[in-house]
């Protein structure tokens, strides 16, 4: 499910319910929001999801990172939460793009260091190394791992 609406976006919002439609005419920017059942093939459609929706908002430079890096967070949530998992997008600027993905788990994921031979264990750090600024924050029910592109150029 998408909704896309105006929402104000000063820093780090708190989220809103995945799925769900709410307008403030104060800010204009845009916003695109989504709940994936807890299923393997929620990866390949939260990836077309924000590609669509980068897309649609003009902002393709950013897309394939923002794609990459939604796709790491949203297997980890699949990989250690069981239950929905919200993604959202809030186009914050002409420069700026701010990714949230939300699961039930409250517990904040390990930045840990990935042997080269580890199946896993790296997605933390392509957020870090690929975003311009990141971080988690617990909710009421669960966490939110958040992640900032710049989207100018």
């Amino acid at each position: 499910m998408i909704g896309v609406s105006d929402s104000a976006a000063a820093g780090v919002p708190e989220p809103g319910t995945p799925g769900a439609r709410k307008r403030s005419v104060a800010t204009g920017s845009p916003v695109a929001e989504w709940s994936f059942p807890a299923d393997p093939g929620a990866v390949r459609t939260a990836r077309t999801m924000v590609r669509r929706v980068l897309h649609d908002w003009g902002v393709n430079g950013a897309a394939d990172v923002a794609v990459l890096l939604v796709s790491e967070l949203v297997t980890n949530s699949l990989r250690y939460a069981s239950g929905p998992i919200g993604v959202r997008m809030v186009l914050l600027s002409a420069s700026g793009l701010l990714v949230e993905v939300s699961d039930p788990l409250p517990d904040p994921p390990q930045e840990r260091t990935a042997a080269p031979d580890d199946e896993g264990g790296r997605g933390l750090q392509l957020v870090a190394c690929s975003s311009r600024r990141w971080g988690t924050r617990r909710g009421k029910s669960g966490k939110t791992v958040w992640f900032e592109l710049s989207v100018a150029g």
